[in-house]
């Protein structure tokens, strides 16, 4: 009996062309080309989940001092260039302004969440940047801001304390430009 029932299920897919058509009943679980999903249905099949790789609301990196050894990024000591990204700080692989190539920077352009703005410190003057580094940063959608390593790293933390999706590509300036404060 149940396999009379499958063999003319079967004829009645085979005849009307499609595997799957309106022959199928609403209720199984072969859907057809024509079934909307409900939200009953989505729940059914699949969830969704969603990790957010930022910290807490306000919890923004920021830039404590600078050194001609490296930085103090939220208590954590960075020695050499370092990339500030919005989940994380690495020690980033240049030694002058002149190693920032498209390649240097291709970690910028590849994270999640995407940066709206890239604030590169190039030591202790202002540096040029090669065009074409700047030209794929902009065809990637990213705003970039080039100045010397103390304004960046103010820039950085003013960007960052706006809640702005900010990095930044930081060279340590080879002598430090810091005030020393003295008492006298």
């Amino acid at each position: 009996m149940a396999s009379a029932v499958c063999a003319r299920f079967l004829l009645q897919r085979s005849t009307q062309g499609f595997l799957f058509s309106r022959a199928v009943p609403l209720s199984s679980p072969f859907l057809s080309r024509a079934h909307r999903l409900g939200p009953s249905d989505d729940e059914m099949y699949q969830r969704t989940t969603v990790s957010v790789m930022q910290k807490e609301p306000g919890g923004a990196v920021m830039i404590h001092s600078y050194s001609s050894q490296g930085f103090n990024i939220d208590g954590n000591k960075v020695f050499g260039p370092c990339a500030v990204l919005p989940p994380a700080i690495l020690q980033w692989n240049v030694g002058s302004h002149e190693d920032i190539t498209e390649e240097s920077v291709s970690l910028f352009h590849m994270v999640e969440p995407k940066i709206e703005i890239l604030v590169l410190g190039t030591g202790a003057r202002l540096e040029r940047i090669n065009p074409s580094v700047l030209a794929l940063l902009r065809r990637k959608g990213i705003a970039v801001e080039v100045q010397d390593t103390p304004n960046a790293c103010a820039t950085f933390n003013f960007l960052t304390s706006e809640r702005r999706v900010a990095a930044a590509g930081l060279i340590p300036p080879p002598i430090s430009t810091a005030l020393d404060l003295t008492q006298e």
